[in-house]
């Protein structure tokens, strides 16, 4: 990164990208944003319009769908679905130069967990999110910064955002150094009026979002629960807290740190309010749920230390059901 405009790219422009990238643009820093079909339409006709407690926001970006004609980016922000990445990255290898700083703001186990994490897995490929090994093959490890985002957007229509809940987000090297570049991404996210720290133990962080994820993501799909209910309704939260404390048990295997008590945990979900979870929004809109990265990737890390996750399991086995026989999505609906 030198002293010349960044240039920065947003891959993927669902609410999460989105919002990213407005909050960028509103610095006056150009974006570039790399989108398709009616989303690549609407943010090339529109713009991108984005609601959240700043305001109304109403920016320009330059979005398009050939990565030769964007260029080499000095950050690009890999914002899909985890189950879209290993497609998307053979279409953006020309955003990627040498120097450029990948950042993959993705749900879920990442594919790079036990690269640079130094415990008696390092170097092992999480096969439920890589399972061929493209995403590893094809991205330089030591050009990702790892990141944890907390943000609830919800998308009504393409380039379209709303959120109710204040911004943030957790950076951190892959081998937990900190660095400078760790530092300017930082500082450029704070630029943008979100909330952004820097942190020497990212996998921390990481465990915190993958069971905000597990404990809410898969009930949603079969229950069409909001977050309020899910960690507000007794015999719900009851359920919550079991995923919670059999994922509790994963992460301290693996020597996570999670500052967060059962009750506070419950207690922040449920201030949450009506929020439909990301998973639950795809349901409902017939797209491929995010299960593999959310929960599969989170079985297959107990499994490798021998922790059995029994009530995870068969929400998991549900949501999966409910995904994959969709015509069964109007049962519980409204």
């Amino acid at each position: 990164m030198n002293s010349a405009p960044l240039r920065i790219c947003i891959a993927g422009a669902g609410a999460i990208g989105c919002t990213l990238a407005a909050r960028i643009a509103l610095t006056g820093r150009p974006v570039n944003v790399f989108a398709r079909g009616r989303t690549l339409e609407a943010l090339q006709r529109n713009g991108i319009h984005l609601q959240d407690l700043q305001g109304r926001h109403h920016v320009k970006v330059n979005a398009s769908d050939n990565a030769q004609t964007l260029g080499e980016q000095d950050i690009v922000f890999l914002c899909t679905k985890a189950p879209s990445l290993s497609g998307l990255l053979p279409n953006i290898a020309p955003l990627i130069g040498p120097n450029t700083v990948v950042v993959p703001v993705i749900n879920g186990v990442p594919w790079w967990y036990f690269h640079g994490e130094g415990g008696q897995f390092d170097g092992h490929r999480v096969e439920s999110v890589d399972p061929d090994g493209r995403i590893t093959d094809t991205l330089n490890l030591h050009q990702v910064i790892g990141c944890v985002v907390f943000i609830t957007a919800q998308s009504s229509a393409p380039a379209v955002v709303k959120t109710h809940n204040p911004y943030r987000i957790i950076f951190g090297e892959l081998n937990n150094e900190l660095t400078p570049r760790l530092d300017e991404l930082v500082a450029l996210i704070e630029s943008a009026g979100i909330e952004a720290h820097g942190t020497d133990r990212i996998r921390d962080q990481l465990w915190t979002k993958i069971i905000a994820n597990l404990t809410s993501n898969p009930v949603s799909v079969v229950t069409g629960a909001t977050l309020e209910q899910i960690y507000g309704l007794p015999d719900m939260k009851d359920l919550a807290l079991a995923t919670f404390t059999e994922a509790m048990q994963v992460a301290t295997a693996y020597d996570a740190k999670l500052g967060m008590e059962p009750a506070t945990f419950m207690q922040f979900g449920a201030s949450m309010g009506p929020v439909r979870t990301s998973m639950l929004q795809d349901f409902d809109k017939g797209l491929p749920l995010e299960l593999a990265a959310i929960g599969d990737a989170v079985l297959e890390l107990a499994e490798k230390v021998n922790i059995a996750m029994p009530i995870t399991r068969t929400v998991l086995t549900l949501a999966r059901f409910c995904g994959e026989h969709p015509h069964h999505k109007e049962h519980g609906r409204h």
